[in-house]
C-alpha cells in the first residue's frame, strides 16, 4: 500500500514537471529563420486546424527500477488549445490554451508564449524551435529526426537534450533531463477531423476565455 502511494504521488507530479519543462523551453524562444533541414521537415508535416490521437508515455526515474507508464488521448485545436486526457493508470484531464491551464488541482494563468509549445509539437510549426536550441537533424525519404540541445544555461539545468522524430506527423518525443530522468512519448492513430466531437467541445468549455 505504501509503495503504491509513492508511485501514485510520483505519477501525479509528471504532468507538472513536463509542463514546467516545456514552459521554460518556450519562454526562451524567439522567432528566426530555421535551418535548411528544419525548413524541409516543417514543409513535410501535416498542417490541420485539428489534430488528435493516442499517446503512450514512459517516465524513467533514476530512483525507480521500472518506468512509470501512462496512456491516453490528445486533441489539438489551433484556436482552442489542447486536451491531454490520461486514461491509465490514473484517469486525469489536462486542458491548456494560450492563456489558461486547467488540471485536477485547479486553473491558473500561463504566459501567452506557452501556446507555442503545442503549435510546434502538434500543429506542425517546427519553425518555432529556433534561438533557444542548437538544432541538428536528418530528413530522409520516409522519416526525419531532430535533436535539440539547449543554449541557455538555465535551461541546461533542466533539459539535456530533446529528440523529435516522425514522418508527416510527430510520432516520438524524448526528453532527457539534466538529472538523468527520461520521458519517452509515442504518438499514434493520429487523425485530422473536420470538427470536434461534442465531448471535446465540452472539455474545452471548461477553460476560462
Amino acid at each position: 500500500m505504501f509503495s503504491k502511494s509513492i508511485t501514485e504521488l510520483r505519477y501525479r507530479s509528471i504532468p507538472a514537471i513536463f509542463l514546467k519543462t516545456l514552459l521554460v523551453f518556450f519562454l526562451l524562444l524567439d522567432q528566426s529563420y530555421a535551418g535548411d533541414v528544419l525548413s524541409q521537415i516543417t514543409a513535410r508535416l501535416a498542417k490541420s486546424p485539428i489534430t488528435q490521437g493516442y499517446f503512450h508515455q514512459q517516465k524513467h526515474l533514476k530512483v525507480l527500477h521500472k518506468p512509470i507508464i501512462s496512456t491516453g488521448t490528445f486533441t489539438y485545436d489551433q484556436n482552442k488549445g489542447v486536451i491531454w486526457k490520461t486514461l491509465t493508470p490514473i484517469v486525469s484531464l489536462l486542458l491548456v490554451n494560450e492563456s489558461r491551464l486547467l488540471t485536477g488541482q485547479g486553473e491558473q494563468a500561463v504566459p501567452a508564449a506557452f501556446g507555442k509549445v503545442f503549435k510546434a509539437m502538434l500543429g506542425g510549426d517546427l519553425a518555432a524551435l529556433t534561438d533557444g536550441f542548437t538544432v541538428t537533424g536528418s530528413d530522409q525519404k520516409t522519416s526525419w529526426q531532430l535533436e535539440l540541445t539547449p543554449k541557455d544555461e538555465m535551461l541546461k539545468k533542466i533539459i539535456s537534450t530533446m529528440m523529435l522524430s516522425g514522418d508527416t506527423e510527430l510520432h516520438k518525443l524524448e526528453i532527457r533531463e539534466a538529472n538523468g530522468n527520461v520521458t519517452d512519448i509515442a504518438f499514434d492513430n493520429i487523425t485530422h477531423p473536420a470538427t470536434l466531437t461534442d465531448e471535446q467541445q465540452s472539455d474545452f468549455e471548461r477553460l476560462s476565455p
